[in-house]
């Protein structure tokens, strides 16, 4: 099949290359004409704030539209800039999406004990989702108009956080410069440089334009685009480099141009399939978890990896057979070169440094294994959660009003829970009544607001404002002393029924409900990929290291996020690490690691059967020597693509981006090139044991073609 597709391609070239223009083309064109039509879904069925929410909506108190907090602050007092304030109030009320403003001046509850610090809410007439980022940046020229002479004005909220969020790219551009540095060192021209990223633009931007076209009929949330770029940009470069390092391999051996694509598509054209196959078997492993938006983002994802293949098994021949003769003269040319300076073969580093672990391979796998589970062992602490306000840079409006209310209003202003009250035996407004009274008494409760029916009467609300900001963790054991003590006791009281809801409860519940189905969504995601790669391998215990290096290199990497994003280590904010992020590393990682594995086990493979099967050491050496240099310029281009995302402006892609970066760093330097020959080593010809009743159930896979 592989290498009937390639020499269709080499010799259709143009057709390949104009058909992938057409399909990039149209299907940005019909995007950019209908639109995106994101949806973050947070619904969270089973969830004790999901019923909160449901109860709400069943009275009639569902909310239309978010609001956004106009905050100021004067030191001499907010009565003296009264007249500066309303006119631009009235203003605001006025502008686009804006349904009602509350001034500060006409609550007291608005203004601080020490008159310095206020806030106006402006109630917006749509989600702040779907909130227009010129609207609300209207609102902030407004509002930040009257500032000077000692008057501070800052905007909150989640629609005024989303224009800081909207401005992405500097990842994106940052990450394809640094790779296109590396391929022009790794193959000293820039036509041959530039085939990887262009095959992985190609990929990702077709792949992007449907997903803009099918959030209309599916739930695929607004930050899913971005982590497509991120993988799909790593995974598109990784994919088509490794299958043209064989092609100039191939060439520099003095095969022609097509002979070599097809020889390159045959053997590492193999190996991407496969690694692409796990990658996407991990990422729909991730709807097991049973969430929307989750489920939309592994979706999409899966798609863009299978359209990076499919550009990898087809556009990619193409492209070698337009620039084909001019390669096969750089390539032969430059090895000449090298020859004629009496320089070592290529790979010849990486053959000393298998020797190398050959030698003391239990002392290379303890060192690797200790330096690991060091790095993973912080992991074990991990506190999931969702970023609010209080992580945005300290420049940043909607930061800088988040202070402003935790220090005129105590830092659980910016975190409300909501008590939701239904029935008993008197009416929903004493039974909340009752609530109020019992809550402004508990112990890290700083204020209770009072009781809010809803529209029907039928139930009422009590905002509860605690002493500790929302990402505390005292803050989530005051979610679990409501439930679970405080509030069963009035229900045995009076006979209503209490809910703990509000976006700090919902978070909590969404990381608990997280943490309860990852158990299953880790067995099917490892025993889908160690069942793959037994039928690849032919093996038990290949599979197996490879399942359990994975979990490790895993493990290392949510361990050195936890140091920097939730400890705080090189200057970032500290915060709970965000709820989708160890699944979607897990998913990813897992599956971007099989590819190196299969990559470089493959190649073993092919020594070991090149030799008749007589020599496992010599195998390890050879397939290290031919694989150590590419896998690594390829774990380069991916560390610097995923790293440059941590100067996303969204804690989300920042997070993201770390973890892989620090995933594919261990992946490739300590996993592949020590403990993987190490183990290998030890293992010898056990390495390719599988019991013959396995190995005729198991489909037979070959990877290469000797």
């Amino acid at each position: 099949m592989f290498v009937r597709i390639a020499g269709f391609a080499h010799r259709r070239k143009w057709i390949a290359l104009i058909l992938w223009v057409a399909v990039l083309i149209g299907v940005w064109g019909v995007a950019t004409a209908v639109g995106d039509a994101y949806k973050n879904d947070t619904s969270l069925p089973g969830t004790e704030a999901q019923a909160a929410a449901d109860l709400l909506k069943e009275h009639g108190a569902e909310r239309a539209g978010d609001t956004v907090d106009i905050v100021l602050h004067d030191e001499g007092g907010l009565t003296g800039v009264r007249e500066r304030v309303e006119p631009m109030l009235a203003e605001v009320a006025e502008l686009p999406n804006v349904g009602e403003v509350r001034s500060v001046y006409d609550n007291p509850t608005a203004v601080s004990d020490d008159g310095t610090i206020g806030y106006a809410t402006v109630e917006l007439e749509v989600p702040s989702d779907d909130m227009p980022a010129e609207d609300t940046e209207r609102i902030l020229d407004v509002a930040q108009g009257i500032e000077g002479e000692g008057l501070q004005v800052e905007l909150g909220g989640d629609a005024v956080r989303l224009i800081a969020e909207s401005e992405t790219g500097v990842g994106e551009a940052a990450g394809l410069v640094a790779a296109m540095v590396i391929l022009v060192l790794m193959f000293g021209t820039f036509i041959a440089a530039g085939l990887p990223i262009m095959i992985a633009l190609f990929a990702v931007g077709s792949t992007v334009g449907i997903i803009v076209l099918a959030s209309h009929i599916f739930t695929i949330a607004s930050w899913t685009p971005p982590i497509m770029f991120l993988v799909g940009l790593g995974v598109g470069i990784d994919y088509a480099l490794l299958i043209f390092a064989r092609y100039r391999a191939e060439l520099v051996r003095g095969a022609e141009p097509e002979r070599a694509t097809v020889t390159a598509l045959d053997a590492a054209g193999r190996s991407v399939f496969f690694a692409g196959c796990t990658v996407i078997l991990a990422l729909l492993g991730l709807t097991a978890l049973g969430l929307g938006s989750i489920q939309g983002m592994a979706l999409s994802v899966a798609l863009t990896v299978m359209m990076t293949m499919l550009a990898s098994l087809t556009l990619l021949p193409a492209l070698l057979g337009i620039f084909g003769n001019r390669f096969a003269r750089q390539f032969r040319a430059r090895a000449e070169k090298r020859r004629a300076k009496g320089k070592n073969e290529d790979g010849e580093r990486w053959r000393k440094l298998a020797a190398a672990v050959q030698k003391r391979p239990l002392a290379a796998l303890v060192l690797a294994a200790v330096l690991l589970g060091a790095l993973a062992f912080p992991a074990l602490s991990i506190r999931l959660g969702f970023n609010d306000a209080g992580n945005d840079p300290s420049d940043s409006t909607s930061r800088q009003a988040y202070d402003l209310l935790s220090q005129g209003f105590g830092p659980g202003f910016n975190g409300p829970l909501l008590v939701v009250t239904d029935g008993g035996d008197g009416s929903a407004d004493e039974a909340a009544a009752d609530a109020a009274q019992a809550l402004a008494q508990t112990e890290g409760v700083a204020a209770t607001a009072d009781p809010i029916p809803t529209p029907d009467g039928e139930a009422a609300t009590v905002l509860v404002y605690p002493t500790t900001s929302p990402q505390d963790e005292a803050t989530t054991e005051l979610v679990g002393t409501l439930r679970d003590d405080v509030l069963p006791g009035l229900t045995a009281d009076n006979g209503a029924e209490y809910l703990v809801g509000g976006a700090t409860a919902a978070s909590e519940d969404y990381a608990g409900k997280l943490a309860d189905r990852m158990p299953l969504f880790i067995l099917i995601v490892v025993g889908l990929s160690i069942v793959l790669l037994m039928a690849v391998f032919r093996s038990v215990l290949i599979p197996l290291k490879a399942a359990f290096l994975n979990l490790l290199s895993i493990g290392a990497a949510l361990g050195a996020m936890k140091l920097v994003f939730q400890d705080g280590a090189l200057g970032f904010e500290s915060g709970p690490i965000e709820a989708y992020v160890p699944v979607m590393i897990f998913a990813i990682v897992f599956g971007l690691s099989m590819d190196y594995e299969i990559f470089l086990i493959s190649r073993m493979h092919e020594e070991w059967v090149r030799a008749g099967e007589k020599d496992p050491s010599r195998a390890i050496r050879e397939g290290l020597a031919h694989t150590g240099g590419v896998i690594t310029a390829a774990a380069s281009i991916m560390i610097v693509i995923f790293a440059a995302f941590v100067l996303s402006p969204q804690r989300l892609l920042q997070q993201t981006g770390f973890a892989f970066a620090v995933a594919i760093f261990v992946d490739a330097v300590i996993i592949r090139c020590m403990i993987v020959p190490a183990v290998m080593q030890l293992l010898g010809r056990r390495a390719w044991w599988l019991p013959a009743p396995l190995a005729r159930v198991l489909p037979k896979v070959e990877l290469e073609r000797v």
